[in-house]
Parts: structure tokens; sequence; C-alpha cells
């Protein structure tokens, strides 16, 4: 095995975040979930420690600024000096207004609803991701179709338009990553104050 660098570890970690997601999907054990939580845990441990070796963060530098970030774009949840709020927002449309509101005060500088959704998501994900950010900055959501009536209905629906996507030698994913991107092109250029 070659040397160990942030780039060598990430397909790992993808991996690994992947295993934890199935495990909570299928239902597994509690025990499953521990285990699998610690191996996204040591993918951390690992870059941390290579961060540390160039002499960049040490994994305590990391847990500190969680910490720090969790208290500061959480005002909803904790007082300035980490403590616990009285009382919470009622609603989850609340908690999203003092988040937004929090981001876009420590990084006034993002104009775009988009920004910072990563790049490498999936096509689906970045595109939920998207939806989400565009419904809340008030951007114009694209058209929708009729909506299955549960979540077993639309898997199949999707399944079905990949299919036919194969069977017309298409490529779903890249043509989905697409769609997102002129969606947010599209969006991007007739909003100026949209929150990130």
């Amino acid at each position: 095995m070659g040397a160990l660098t942030h780039a060598s570890l990430l397909e790992y970690l993808l991996e690994e975040a992947y295993e934890v997601a199935e495990t909570i999907e299928d239902g597994h054990p509690d025990a499953e979930l521990q285990g699998e939580l610690g191996d996204v845990l040591l993918q951390v441990v690992l870059h941390a420690r290579l961060a540390q070796e160039r002499g960049a963060f040490t994994f305590d530098d990391v847990a500190r600024g969680l910490g720090a970030k969790m208290v500061r774009r959480n005002p909803h949840v904790f007082r300035p000096d980490g403590t616990l709020q009285d009382s919470f927002p009622a609603t989850v449309e609340e908690i999203e207004q003092k988040w937004d509101a929090v981001k876009r005060a420590e990084k006034p500088e993002r104009r775009d609803a988009f920004e910072g959704i990563p790049q490498a998501l999936p096509a689906l994900a970045r595109a939920q991701k998207s939806l989400d950010r565009a419904a809340r900055a008030g951007l114009e959501l694209p058209a929708g179709v009729p909506i299955p009536e549960s979540e077993d209905e639309l898997g199949s629906l999707l399944l079905a338009v990949v299919r036919s996507a194969r069977d017309s030698g298409m490529d779903a994913e890249r043509a989905l990553r697409s769609a997102v991107r002129r969606y947010q092109r599209n969006q991007s250029g007739q909003s100026d104050h949209a929150p990130s």
C-alpha cells in the first residue's frame, strides 16, 4: 500500500459514510450502527493525523472547531458560552430561519443560494439540496409531476426513469447533474440576496 494521503483515503471515507446510511435505512441493530459510526470516526482521525504530521491542525482542533461552530450556528439551542438555552424554537421553519440568518452573517460574501453545495454529491442528493435551498430563498422551483403516494412508489418511478434512460443510451446521473447545474445558473441570475 502506498503512502496515505487525504486523496488516497477519500474513497474509504465515502464508503464508510454510505455504510452508516445503509445501516440506518435497513434498521440494523444499534450495535452495528455504533460500529459503523466508529469506522467513520476512524476516517476523521486518520485525516486529522495526516494534517497534524503536516503541521496544519490536530484532531483536538477539529473537535474544538466543531463545538464552536455548533454554538455559533445554533443560537436557538446554545448561549454564547455553550450552555443550553432555556427554550427552543417551536418549529423546524423557525430553526431554519435562524440557521440561515447566522450563515448569512458569517459569510456575507455568499450571494448565491446554491454556494456551498458540494459538487461531488450524487445527482439526486444535489438536486434535493438545491431545491431545498431555492425554496428557503424564495426562488422559483421547477415544475413538478404528480407525486406518488409513498416512497416505494417514488422509488419505482425513479427506477423506471433510469431504465428508460439506459434503454435510450443516456446516463441518468449525468443528465440530472446537468439539469441541476442549468437550474442553479438560471436561478442564480435572478437572485442577488439569496442565503447560502
